[in-house]
């Protein structure tokens, strides 16, 4: 019998095909069950052509088989078959496709769904494999041939005895190195994951016979055993896949046992998103809206994705090209007939079908939360509770360019309204004179609702934005407005509340008070850029403000970043209330003793940052001024 050579560079080819195309060993399993699909497809079509209607696809099992004793996993098919020259010509030329061959010859289009086109995927065994037989009887000829190969060094056909046409392929499993263990692939456990992850939708059955256990039917031998064992034939896969059935076909119920099955979550998910979409790219998407957040989604370690399939085979099982960050909280799964798949099907040519699919999920993914937070609001907020930093992220990272797509989906809690609202929502009830969406940053909502800042503002009725996540105040920053209303913070420098009357009280307050403001600034030196008064507060005597780009809340956030040697600062000012008793105080004391003025600045100054949740540097001193303050030395 002669040894021959493959038909290409053989040795560098295959070791290429080997080594370097394919990224993980498992997916010569999901090839070589790809090849058998398509040869029964072939063997399908034929028969449909030749009017021979009564052919089933549950007969055209094709059948998978551990022999863990001798190290050997056989995989067949009752499909068309190759003839020698077919054998010759797919086998022995590595990159030759019959499947695509097949394909253009038929001019099939979509009307077939043919997985294997390059040629290749048959030679991923030898991952696995240190020989691989193959032994086929074509529909077109008497005879059934055998192919076998250990590699690189060549192969041989010769004549074989096979009773019906398909196609059979029996791989010796090398054996197991430091590096890597082979057993897995004569494990009927692993093998079984591996046909449900890959090759669940295959359109026929994918079948292994399974070994059972019975008790013993009397009068029967037992041979000391305590159960009898049987052989059991057992389809593996699905077959029909849940996004290809029609929506009228599917019920609430099993969308959400296959979410929770699919993606390994115990509860339902909020939402699900099942589109099927025509034309210049054609594809199928099943989606769905977690209604919790995975223990590990804001870290390093979570990865986003949907599940890609192209014609019911896996590709991918994390294609983090189909979904934004600020969506990657998004679950679920795309099937396209139309990617550009590259030769190993492991990963895609970054082309234009996959940017259109991801685009069109982006908008889908968009409107279905848009309908949610009109339609299901309760729903909504527990949603945006778990994944709404995502989304502020999203426009944040973005520089706001993002904005458009994402602002309206954000939630902050109102001064007024006392629960999450939309940025519509304020913009629809502000005053008709107002030019500000007014907000407030800080650790909690019960806190901001005791900010001195917010007094005068609450008292004229303006309704204020309660932030309490670190991104919160970075994302308006990015934004800058929302419907042409600018965002200002109550610690901004200038509110713009005021009438005329008010700002000349306060200019001509100023101007008589310039003297000690003066020397206040002066003693607290470089802590402050300015001390002045204030037209923002009602009851508290004095608060801490910012004026320039950096607040005081963005300060803290920074500053709490590990890694971050240099220390941001905010340039702080002190506003005084000319109300309030202790500017009497303050007043006279700059009169009359400037070392008690000096001792209240500090303690006015300190008390300040300690509303604002900042430390101050020295509370020894603080402590030891306000006790000199009550005994009046």
């Amino acid at each position: 019998m002669e040894k021959k050579e493959f038909k290409a560079e053989s040795k560098r080819l295959l070791d290429m095909m080997i080594n370097s195309i394919y990224t993980h060993n498992e997916i010569f399993l999901r090839e070589l069950i790809s090849n058998a699909s398509d040869a029964t497809d072939k063997l399908y079509y034929n028969a449909m052509q030749s009017g021979n209607a009564g052919l089933s696809r549950e007969d055209l099992a094709i059948h998978v088989q551990p022999d863990k004793e001798n190290r050997i996993l056989t995989i067949s098919d009752k499909g068309c078959g190759m003839t020698k020259d077919e054998l010759e010509n797919n086998l022995g030329t590595i990159a030759k496709s019959g499947s695509l061959a097949f394909k253009q010859e038929h001019d099939l289009g979509s009307d077939v769904d043919i997985i294997g086109q390059f040629g290749v995927g048959f030679y991923s065994a030898f991952m696995v494999a240190k020989k691989i037989v193959v032994v086929s009887k074509s529909t077109a000829d008497d005879k059934a041939y055998r192919w076998e190969s250990d590699g690189a060094d060549g192969y041989t056909i010769e004549e074989a005895s096979r009773d019906e046409n398909g196609t059979t392929i029996t791989l010796y499993i090398k054996d197991n190195t430091e590096d890597e263990n082979y057993d897995e692939f004569l494990e009927t456990y692993s093998l079984q994951n591996l046909i449900k992850k890959y090759s669940d939708y295959i359109r026929y059955p994918i079948t292994m016979d399974m070994e059972r256990s019975r008790d013993w039917e009397e009068g029967e031998e037992t041979d000391g055993k305590e159960y009898a064992t049987y052989i059991e034939t057992e389809t593996i896969n699905s077959m029909v896949p849940v996004w290809k059935k029609t929506k009228a076909e599917l019920g609430e119920k099993e969308y959400e046992e296959f979410y929770k099955n699919k993606f390994g979550d115990y509860e339902d998910p909020a939402r699900c998103i099942h589109q099927n979409v025509e034309g210049t790219t054609t594809y199928t998407a099943l989606m769905f809206i977690p209604a919790r957040a995975p223990f590990n989604y804001y870290s390093k370690d979570y990865e986003k994705g949907l599940q890609l399939y192209s014609n019911g085979v896996m590709i991918m099982d994390k294609c983090a090209d189909l979904l934004p960050d600020y969506f990657s909280f998004v679950k679920g799964l795309v099937d396209s007939p139309d990617l550009s798949l590259n030769i190993s099907r492991e990963m895609l040519q970054h082309d234009r079908q996959l940017k259109s699919i991801a685009a069109a999920l982006e908008k889908k993914i968009k409107s279905e939360l848009k309908n949610m937070l009109k339609n299901d609001r309760d729903n909504y907020e527990k949603v945006f509770k778990n994944f709404g930093l995502q989304l502020k992220f999203g426009i944040y990272s973005s520089y706001g360019m993002k904005k458009d797509l994402l602002a309206d989906l954000l939630l902050y809690y109102s001064s007024s309204e006392k629960k999450m609202v939309t940025l519509d929502e304020y913009v629809d009830r502000m005053k008709e004179s107002q030019k500000y969406i007014y907000y407030a940053c800080g650790e909690s909502t019960a806190k901001l609702d005791m900010l001195p800042q917010t007094e005068m503002l609450r008292d004229k009725g303006y309704e204020i934005l309660y932030l309490t996540d670190d991104i919160d105040e970075f994302t308006l920053k990015s934004m800058q407005n929302y419907k042409e209303k600018e965002f200002r913070s109550v610690s901004d420098a200038d509110l713009d509340v005021e009438d005329e009357s008010e700002k000349e009280e306060i200019k001509k307050a100023s101007e008589d008070n310039k003297d000690l403001f003066d020397f206040m600034k002066e003693h607290l030196g470089d802590s402050v850029k300015e001390v002045r008064l204030s037209n923002r507060l009602k009851s508290h005597p004095v608060c801490l403000t910012s004026d320039g780009g950096i607040s005081l809340e963005m300060e803290k956030v920074l500053n709490s970043m590990p890694n971050n040697e240099e220390k941001i600062k905010a340039s702080r000012v002190l506003e005084i209330n000319a109300n309030h008793p202790i500017f009497a105080a303050l007043t006279q004391a700059y009169a009359e003793d400037k070392d008690k003025a000096a001792k209240l600045t500090d303690v006015l100054f300190a008390q300040a940052s300690l509303i604002e949740g900042i430390a101050i540097d020295d509370p020894v001193a603080y402590a030891n001024a306000v006790c000199s303050l009550i005994s009046d030395k």
